[in-house]
């Protein structure tokens, strides 16, 4: 096994040295996981602004989701910063939305990623009301 390996001159992200060797987690690694958090947060419909949720319900017609859609990382040497675009479920209030997904970012980074959360902007880009049509199955939904 080669020891003298070292990331591509492409790959951005954060790298921890340990005795043993390197780690490098890249930034879109840290936004799937903020992505992956922040759908799990009662009274998210979606994630990311029109343009976004339309690119994901292509993705979603040809079984391909991308889970970083709507979230945007700066990473630090030990730090990440965050935002976030969502639409919310209606009749959910607003900002428990708002603080329940940043809560579950920083939490997602800090125990997955290891790393320090300085700040998590969220947005509410639309509000989405319930209609019958929601209850019938569809090949594209954009979540």
């Amino acid at each position: 096994m080669a020891t003298n390996m070292t990331p591509s001159a492409s790959a951005t992200g954060t790298s921890t040295d340990v005795g043993l060797g390197r780690t490098v987690i890249n930034d879109g690694v840290i936004a799937k996981v903020a992505g992956i958090a922040a759908r799990d947060v009662t009274g998210v419909y979606a994630l990311g602004g029109g343009t976004a949720r339309a690119l994901g319900a292509l993705r979603n017609a040809v079984n391909s989701t991308d889970l970083g859609q709507g979230i945007s990382v700066e990473v630090g040497e030990t730090q990440v910063a965050a935002d976030v675009i969502i639409v919310a479920e209606y009749p959910v209030p607003l900002q428990k939305v708002a603080s329940d997904v940043r809560a579950a970012i920083v939490t997602a980074i800090e125990t997955l990623v290891g790393m320090q959360v300085t700040e998590v902007n969220v947005t509410i880009d639309d509000v989405h009301i319930p209609s019958a049509e929601d209850d019938q199955p569809t090949a594209v939904r954009a979540q």
